[in-house]
């Protein structure tokens, strides 16, 4: 008959000390301690990065950061890996990319927060059946020649909200013209002025210039005219009025 060693007490008090803790070791991590984690990494690392929000993406291995600035980074959950680039998913349809209706996600947001009240807009003849906003400089071909359709925009029944993006930067010829044109009794007919190349009469006032033009760059705005759809997604230079109404599904 084979004999037992009796275990001692203390013995089973260490081995269930011992459980508890691996049990720990392997509990997931509480709601936001992943984050909370990467977070300070990234900010004890990169501290020029300024993170603004970090969050699960659809995989189980990345996360999602974005800085103040506007950028998009992917990070493993220990923070100690960091990707750039876009992310890109294969669907049934084809590649879907992630990172662009993160972007799109994001400007649809700020532009919401953000709000029209600030904006110089040419509203649709009629009934609205879409609105999109445009990141314009005064001085801008292409932005002249979009201009210059806005009243078949417009029939189309599409609302456009003008925001500031002197592409010069700030205290430049082209952003005090947008001032001007900002601050004239009749911003629209200014506006329209501005854009057929003609004189504006210099006016100051309190005005949104600077804000709209910092407003673009963390939407993304590298270059003028950028249009931005209601769901947020950008179109990087002009388009005529007739292909913009059919993309939108007006045609």
């Amino acid at each position: 008959m084979t004999q037992t060693t009796p275990i001692k007490h203390a013995t089973v008090a260490a081995v269930l000390a011992a459980v508890c803790l691996l049990c720990a070791l392997a509990a997931p991590a509480s709601a936001g301690e992943v984050e909370d984690r990467i977070a300070k990494r990234l900010a004890d690392a990169v501290p020029q990065f300024q993170v603004e929000s970090v969050r699960p993406t659809e995989t189980d291995a990345l996360y999602e950061v974005r800085s103040r600035a506007g950028e998009i980074i992917y990070t493993t959950a220990d923070g100690q890996y960091l990707l750039t680039g876009d992310l890109l998913k294969i669907t049934d349809s084809g590649i879907a990319n992630v990172s662009e209706q993160a972007r799109a996600d994001q400007r649809k947001q700020l532009l919401d927060d953000y709000g029209t009240d600030a904006a110089i807009t040419f509203p649709a003849n009629g009934e609205q059946k879409a609105e999109i906003s445009v990141f314009t400089d005064i001085d801008c071909p292409y932005c002249r020649k979009l201009h210059h359709e806005i009243k078949q925009i417009n029939d189309y029944g599409i609302t456009v909200h003008y925001y500031a993006f002197p592409r010069s930067g700030p205290d430049t010829p082209s952003f005090f013209k947008y001032v001007s044109v900002w601050c004239a009794d009749d911003s629209r007919a200014a506006m329209t002025r501005a854009k057929d190349g003609k004189d504006v009469p210099s006016a100051t006032c309190e005005n949104p210039v600077r804000a709209q033009y910092e407003l673009g760059g963390k939407v993304g705005v590298t270059g003028t005219p950028a249009i931005i759809l209601e769901d947020g997604n950008m179109i990087r230079g002009y388009v005529p009025a007739k292909t913009l109404a059919r993309g939108l599904g007006l045609l």
